[in-house]
């Protein structure tokens, strides 16, 4: 059964199956072998993404976190790296979350002994919130380990194809299509 899962799997971004007709994907002047290379390609993105699901979800289990107080507590890492001061404002907008629901964060994330609240240095009206040392220590072992070795996996590329891999994944991120049904790649609608 698995290996009929697989190859369903293998066969969803092969436009030769799913857009027979050509009505999406133009594959004009590619030949059958470039079809095949380029739907190896999106396996490829495809695996990636899966693996990248599996290890998020691993790291936030250790951490027994969800998605946005992992998201939270890299922030707050990164800050901490930058010798940086994050206020409670400063997280709302990085997160793209409310006020209420920040604060409800904050207290989830000190309740757990993942954050500490403190007072500003130069603003009596405004907080500070830091990691801890014992999460930041737990997120090195699990998230730092795993950034390591896909940082070793770029560095081992050679400069020219980093910068093929950056130009190809900076025009796949441009064919977001934002909220408003704006093309991100060429801003038509």
């Amino acid at each position: 059964m698995a290996g009929k899962r697989d190859e369903v799997a293998a066969s969803m971004h092969d436009p030769r199956i799913g857009d027979s007709t050509g009505e999406l994907v133009d594959r004009r002047g590619l030949s059958d072998a470039d079809v095949e290379q380029v739907v190896e390609v999106m396996n490829a993105l495809r695996n990636w993404h899966e693996a990248a699901e599996r290890m998020s979800e691993s790291s936030r289990r250790y951490m027994r976190l969800n998605e946005t107080d992992m998201r939270a507590l890299r922030y707050l890492i990164a800050a901490h790296h930058q010798k940086r001061l994050v206020t409670p404002g400063a997280l709302t907008d990085y997160l793209g979350i409310s006020t209420a629901s920040t604060t409800k964060l904050l207290d989830r994330l000190e309740k757990g002994g993942h954050v500490r609240r403190g007072p500003h240095p130069s603003d009596r009206r405004a907080l500070t919130v830091a990691v801890t040392d014992a999460t930041r220590k737990d997120a090195r072992e699990s998230v730092g380990r795993q950034h390591a070795r896909r940082f070793t996996v770029a560095a081992e590329l050679t400069p020219a194809d980093r910068a093929v891999v950056i130009g190809f994944l900076d025009a796949l991120t441009a064919t977001e299509v934002a909220e408003d049904g704006e093309d991100g790649a060429t801003g038509d609608r």
